[in-house]
């Protein structure tokens, strides 16, 4: 196998092998282009605290300590926020050695401010699967803004897999940049590829979304549902900077647009802590053909889910809030990112969960 990430025709022979494996047969709609959704289980354990399992523990062993009370999810369940849970996964793995995984949550997912995060046996890291790992997976998932209803095969996270080191140094990037734009202006490419928050859109002053603090339960599974007004404040700017506050919740998006070329997948990084009082929460994998012309993209944005820590802070146009890290695909995916798949964001521009009208 070459080293890189593994498309979706690699993901489909790991199935049929038993390297991946799962309590209810996988469906065709789990597999994306070069991830693997996940789907809950049947219950969820209510838990104390937030826990990694550590390198002697089982997740089981930790649950035993560390439940209040265990969760039905069939017909439905509220998970309320700022509470921890935990829900066994339906899929389990049998990595090869030489294999690694890494989870993130899906991209609805993060724009309801919903923590989730993958955790296995043994475990010293969230959502990283180590090199050879068997056993099963679990989510660890804590609302933020909203509490939700979910239920059992909702699929709220989704797993790479990797196979040998696969992210491009920079000047890697810049060969790419240069046979097949990955950003619209010039790149700026520094551990990866930087991009920059847009406060002053083309037309009107609307620049993002903050969420309100005391809403109803949002349902995953009604989608085009729910009216924005109700969950979320509009952020208006004529000026080109906004003020975050401490604790707040906020969707904004990337004044670059973005491409992911079929060869390649990328990852939504941090910049740096010193940048600011704030943090841009991981968005998940970019599947290849992300905003890709040949895959209908014509360039799609970032959207940014943005929390600010401790003290006010000042955001202004054009400041480089987070970066891309490109890697390399092992294979091509027989099916790119895109309207052909029922890829709910490609084209973006500021856009709100799924589960919001529009």
């Amino acid at each position: 196998m070459k080293t890189g990430v593994l498309s979706d025709s690699q993901i489909k022979h790991m199935i049929s092998e038993g390297v991946i494996d799962a309590s209810s047969p996988i469906v065709k709609d789990q597999i994306q282009p070069a991830s693997l959704d996940l789907r809950l289980g049947n219950k969820a354990y209510r838990v104390r605290a937030s826990f990694l399992p550590g390198l002697q523990n089982s997740v089981e062993q930790r649950l035993d300590e560390l439940t209040m009370h265990e969760i039905a999810l069939t017909g439905g369940a509220v998970l309320e926020k700022g509470c921890v849970y935990v829900v066994p996964l339906m899929e389990n793995l049998n990595l090869p050695d030489g294999l690694t995984g890494a989870a993130s949550a899906k991209s609805s997912t993060g724009r309801l401010d919903l923590m989730t995060r993958v955790i296995t046996d043994q475990g010293v890291e969230f959502d990283r699967i180590p090199d050879g790992y068997s056993g099963p997976l679990y989510a660890e998932i804590c609302p933020q803004s909203f509490s939700v209803v979910v239920k059992p095969e909702q699929m709220l996270t989704q797993v790479i897999f990797r196979q040998g080191r696969t992210f491009l140094t920079d000047d890697q990037l810049r060969e790419v940049h240069e046979r097949t734009p990955i950003v619209s202006g010039d790149p700026v490419i520094s551990d990866g590829l930087g991009f920059s928050v847009d406060l002053q859109p083309k037309s009107g002053d609307l620049v993002g979304y903050r969420a309100k603090r005391h809403t109803g339960v949002i349902d995953l599974s009604r989608l085009g549902h729910y009216d924005p007004a109700e969950y979320w404040e509009e952020v208006r700017t004529k000026d080109g900077r906004i003020i975050l506050d401490p604790g707040a919740f906020y969707i904004l998006v990337s004044r670059e647009s973005i491409a992911i070329p079929p060869d390649c997948a990328a990852e939504m990084a941090p910049y740096l802590a010193m940048v600011g009082e704030f943090r841009v929460h991981y968005a998940g994998f970019f599947d290849p053909g992300f905003g890709f012309d040949a895959a209908g993209g014509a360039g799609s944005r970032g959207v940014l889910e943005v929390r600010c820590h401790e003290a006010p802070f000042v955001l202004e146009h054009g400041q480089i809030v987070g970066r891309l890290v490109y890697e390399r695909m092992s294979e091509i995916p027989t099916t790119l990112y895109g309207a052909g798949i029922k890829s709910n964001y490609q084209g973006q521009g500021l856009k709100l969960s799924k589960h919001f009208k529009p």
